[in-house]
Parts: structure tokens; sequence; C-alpha cells
């Protein structure tokens, strides 16, 4: 008999969540619909909405006349119950919004990331996250859930981001806990940028419908998310899809991506992130840090990164560029320099796919990040080199969403952890 009231509590909070599960997905109802559509009653569908309405979960969204009978009142879930941070840094800039419930942008800003050691990038970022929410007019202890998107893997254990090489010191302990703890009250996640364009782009660009999917980003670094049937793939230890880490040969290279410079220059930009954590009196094993940045910036990663646009383009003498960009611009003029890097270019890239496509088989590979803005010039010699690299040959296509693919992706993920703790929340106090 103890049991009773327990069980009873139980059942209400399922039909609870039954209701507004079902106004998220199908839009606004009445009750009358929500009973039919559910196959539960008529009063248990009226106590329930009653109940999520006095929450703030849900509110009256019009009404709707019937050809036959009462006016009815539709209601729908409340978007304002609560509030999500997506937070997307990259070596170059930082991103960062804010949504409601409903996953609609309420305010968003880009701005360069200019910090100069990890601290720094990591202030930078608390400071993005507090301009938005002001913005936004969102106090902060209205955000339910932050997802902070970074290079790298995040490890649970040690609170460590492991193998982000391309910002410098970001691998030491206590950064996470910095930036939680200056942004106070919401629960923090922190996931691989690559893997929150994947989800990104299921959610809201070329990944929509795909069984399984794939999308790689290029830019500073190389990195491919996997989606599959509507759920990321991580792998045992969340470092699924650093292919970068693949071994290649320098004459399926053409010798041209991986020489002792670049991995010189790996090392180098190892060291110097030793330094800045040095000089900021911090304590470092310098032998883990320096053989780890070096392992991220791994020999495919090398030689498919804008990096390696630029370094083509300057062996084939087009000495002037100082990009990616610049390169693939020259090439949509015919410069005949640039031109042959960005083949090159694609011709890595079909690598990287066909490698992909022997492991998972995906329906479709989605090329994003800075380099695959230049999809378009990429496409064909992709396309090509797969011919004569394997018979598994997905579709590939560029990406959507562009630039917003990763702070997207953040969104999402956000939502789908602030969603049900504000349910959680609502429940608990009916108890």
């Amino acid at each position: 008999m103890d049991e009773q009231p327990w069980n009873r509590q139980r059942l209400r909070s399922n039909n609870e969540w039954l209701l507004l599960e079902h106004l998220r997905t199908a839009g606004a109802a009445s009750r009358a619909q929500l009973a039919r559509e559910t196959g539960l009653s008529k009063p248990t569908v009226s106590s329930a909405l009653a109940a999520l309405e006095q929450g703030g979960l849900v509110r009256e969204a019009g009404t709707v006349v019937p050809e036959r009978g009462r006016t009815a009142v539709l209601y729908e879930p409340d978007p304002t119950a609560g509030y999500v941070l997506g937070i997307d840094i990259g070596r170059a800039r930082l991103r960062t919004a804010v949504a409601d419930l409903s996953g609609e942008v309420r305010a968003r800003i880009d701005v360069p990331n200019d910090g100069t050691t990890a601290d720094a990038v990591a202030d930078a970022v608390v400071a993005a996250a507090r301009q938005v929410l002001r913005e936004a007019d969102v106090p902060a202890d209205r955000v339910v859930h932050a997802a902070v998107a970074t290079p790298g893997v995040f490890d649970q254990e040690s609170g460590r981001i492991r193998y982000a090489v391309n910002l410098p010191g970001w691998g030491r302990a206590g950064l996470v806990e910095r930036i939680g703890g200056q942004l106070g009250g919401p629960d923090l996640s922190v996931h691989n940028d690559a893997n929150l364009a994947a989800l990104g782009e299921y959610a809201f660009g070329a990944g929509q419908g795909s069984r399984l999917f794939v999308y790689v980003l290029v830019g500073t670094g190389l990195g491919i998310g996997i989606v599959a049937d509507g759920q990321l793939f991580t792998g045992a230890h969340g470092a699924a899809g650093e292919v970068g880490f693949l071994p290649v040969s320098l004459a399926a290279l053409d010798g041209g991506a991986l020489d002792g410079g670049a991995l010189d220059g790996a090392r180098d930009m190892a060291r110097e992130g030793v330094r800045d954590d040095a000089q900021d009196g911090r304590v470092v094993d310098e032998d883990e840090d320096e053989d780890e940045a070096v392992a991220a910036r791994g020999a495919l990663e090398d030689a498919v990164s804008a990096d390696a646009v630029v370094r083509t383009a300057r062996a084939l003498g087009l000495d002037e560029v100082a990009s990616a960009k610049d390169v693939f611009d020259a090439a949509r003029t015919g410069q005949p320099a640039a031109v042959a890097a960005v083949r090159k270019e694609g011709e890595r890239l079909a690598l990287v796919v066909s490698a992909v496509s022997a492991v998972l088989d995906p329906d479709l590979v989605v090329l994003g990040g800075g380099v695959g803005h230049s999809a378009d010039l990429l496409l064909d010699p992709v396309r090509e080199s797969l011919r004569l690299l394997t018979p598994l040959r997905p579709r590939v296509a560029p990406s959507a969403l562009g630039d917003d693919a990763v702070l997207l992706g953040a969104i999402a993920t956000a939502l789908r952890s602030a969603r049900p703790e504000v349910f959680e929340r609502h429940a608990a106090k009916a108890v």
C-alpha cells in the first residue's frame, strides 16, 4: 500500500511527458486532439495539461473552431520554460548563441579568438556567453544546459581536452572547470566540434533523413562526425572520428604534404603551448603535453588541413598566398597553380572519404569546415579520385550550414539534455 501514491505520481508524470513530447513533435493541439492521438482519456489529458500549464511547461496557443462543436483551445510547449547555450570554440573565432526550448535562437555573437593562452581563451568564452545572454535578455539562472564544442576529445576522467593541438595549452587540466565555474548555473558538457557539426547537419542541414552519414570537418584541423540512425557515434573513448591519426604514405600524397618541416612545425606549436603554460606559472608535464600535441597533428591531418593547401600552392609557385581561402579565391580566377593545389586537396580528401567508406559504409559524406566552404571546387576532384580508389562511393555533398554547423549542433545537443531536465524539475516539485 505504501507504494501506491508513488505509482500514481509516476503514472501522472509519464502521461505529462507523453503529452509534452507529442506537442513538441506534432505541433499545437486541443484536448480532444491529444486524447485521440495519444490514446489517453479526455479527463487524463485535461488533468495533465492543467499540471503542465501550472508548471510553466505548456501555454495556450490560440483557438480552433471545428465544423461541429464548441471552440477548442490549442496548447503548445512554452519555449520560455528554459534556455540553452551553444558555444563553438575555434582557433580563429568564438561563436556563441542562446536558444529557447523550441530551438529558436534568441541571440548570437561571433567574435575573434584573440586569446594567446589557454586561460585567456577560457575567459573569452565566458565573456562571450555573458554578452549573448545580455543581448537575449535571458538571466543566467534560466539557462539549463550549455554545450561547448572544441577541437579534440574531452576526457571525462581527467577533465582534460586531449589532441587539441591547434589551441596551444588547451589540454591543461582545470580549463573546463574554469569555464563552468564562471558561467555559474547551467550544466555544462564538452564535445568534439566535428561531432557537433555532424549533429547540426543532421538536425538542420544536408544530413536530414540520412540513415548513416559522415561529416568531414576540414579547416585548421581535420576530423569527422558520425551519425547513425540519428545518434552520434563516438567510440569507446570519445575518439571515433579522429581520422587525422590515419597513417598515409608519402607516395600516396605525391611526397609533398608531409615532410620534416611540417612535423617540425607541429613540434614548435606544442612547445609554444607548453611555454605559454609555464609563463602563466602552471606546472606542466612538458614531455606528455608535447608528445600528445605532436601526435594530435597526425599524418593525415597535416596533409589535408588548410595549412596543407597553402603549402601545396607555394610549392607550385604561388608564393603570395597566406591562407587556404587565398588559394581557393585564386583557383576561381583560373590561376593554374591554385587550380592544381585545389585538385591535390580534393585527391587527399578522397583518401579520407575512401577510408571512412570502407569502415562505415555511409550513404552520405558532407564536406564542411573552412576548407569545406569551397566544396564547389572540391567535389569534382573528390568524386573523380574516389572512382580510382574504391568501389565504395557514397554520395558526397557540401555542408548546408557552413560556419553555423558546429554552433547549431551545440544547440541541438544542449536541447537534448535541457528538455528532460526541465521536465524532471517540474515532476520533482509535484511529488
